[in-house]
């Protein structure tokens, strides 16, 4: 029993990785190709572009996993009804529920990994990519500032750039700076570039005019410059620190920030996400269970075993949208909390009465005597 297990689990698992990483790698690639535009456009550099496709990445796999799950084993069984190797396990004696137990070990395992991403790689990998997404956009000059618009680089200070070199410079620039309210500065240059230095960001100006107007007496005076460097470190009026969402704390941060002190919204919202990170994994047990009670119960169909497998896609697929649908509840209500953990429960509960039913009644149904002609 132990070698028909490990045989069938083996599969499942394989599968499952398989069709797990090809899921996540495709729907990242996806994903990862909009943050070129922060390289081609931006100026941003490949390590940080790897860094923040890579944070993206538990995201995917946290959503394609049950998938996964499902595809394995619903594949696997019916590959092993089709080439008649269940019929045999099943005249052996093999009961469903040790036909089944493959399938169900398969689940575990699966939200086993899930609940590692739900409880703690998927917040981490959040939070550090909306910190590593905060930098570039409050401390990188380069991505801030994009050809053929009025770059707003803080309430003081507009940049226009007309176009970029191959080389990366900036070309035809103008800018005008209100740092001083009573002086405001325009000016004008041939070319540019952004240069970051321990001091922070610059912009090296090359071959314009700076025009400075006072405010109270009217006069504006012209400056004509070969070099003209323009600092921006202190440009940006984001704060150093940001408020994190509760996607991006702890769990048990999320178990701390559920005191009475705390206001009833952010309570609601807490409440929710550690609900959602608790039932989320449980997709994968309903997901492994399904399959397995569509194809081991019933009688078997030497035709082929297709509507069984069309029954368990669109029993996927519902479980699937009725988790949407209730998670986008539980936003607005806290009513829906216990319906999320119904709908993917109930499932794997049924899924395993029905195999249990199903091996109590098969040893009558063989010893039932045949009249003779």
């Amino acid at each position: 029993m132990r070698g028909l297990t490990f045989y069938v689990l083996r599969q499942t698992l394989l599968v499952m990785l398989s069709v797990c990483l090809i899921f996540s790698f495709a729907v990242w690639l996806i994903q990862a190709l909009r943050l070129i535009d922060l390289i081609v456009n931006r100026g941003l550099s490949f390590v940080v572009f790897l860094h923040l496709a890579i944070l993206i990445l538990p995201r995917f796999i946290n959503v394609v996993l049950p998938i996964a799950v499902f595809v394995a084993v619903l594949f696997v069984y019916n590959k092993l009804i089709t080439e008649s190797e269940l019929v045999v396990m099943r005249a052996a004696g093999v009961s469903p529920m040790a036909l089944a137990r493959p399938a169900l070990l398969t689940g575990i395992i699966g939200t086993l990994l899930l609940y590692s991403f739900s409880l703690y790689l998927l917040p981490a990998a959040t939070r550090a990519f909306k910190d590593l997404q905060f930098e570039v956009r409050n401390r990188f000059a380069s991505v801030l500032i994009q050809d053929g618009v009025f770059n707003t680089i803080s309430d003081k200070m507009m940049v226009y750039v007309k176009s970029r070199d191959d080389a990366g410079e900036l070309i035809s620039l103008l800018v005008y700076d209100e740092r001083q309210p009573d002086k405001p500065v325009t000016v004008f240059a041939e070319r540019g570039a952004i240069a970051n230095t321990p001091e922070g960001p610059r912009l090296l100006l090359v071959n314009g005019t700076r025009q400075q107007r006072d405010v109270a007496s009217g006069r504006l005076s012209v400056l004509t410059f070969d070099k003209y460097t323009l600092e921006l470190s202190a440009l940006t009026d984001a704060p150093g620190t940001r408020d994190r969402q509760v996607d991006e704390r702890r769990t048990s941060e999320l178990v701390s920030g559920m005191g009475p002190n705390e206001e009833p919204d952010w309570r609601h919202a807490v409440l929710v996400e550690l609900n959602m990170r608790l039932a989320g994994p449980l997709a994968a047990l309903a997901m492994a269970a399904l399959p397995v009670a569509c194809l081991l119960t019933g009688e078997f169909n030497r035709r082929g075993q297709g509507r069984r497998v069309l029954m368990a896609v669109l029993g996927a697929l519902g479980i699937e949208l009725v988790d949407i649908a209730l998670r986008n509840l539980a936003a607005r209500s806290n009513i829906a909390l216990p319906l999320v953990y119904t709908n993917l429960l109930l499932p794997f509960a049924a899924s395993l009465w029905l195999m249990w039913r199903e091996g109590v009644s098969r040893p009558r149904r063989r010893h039932v005597a045949v009249p003779a002609e």
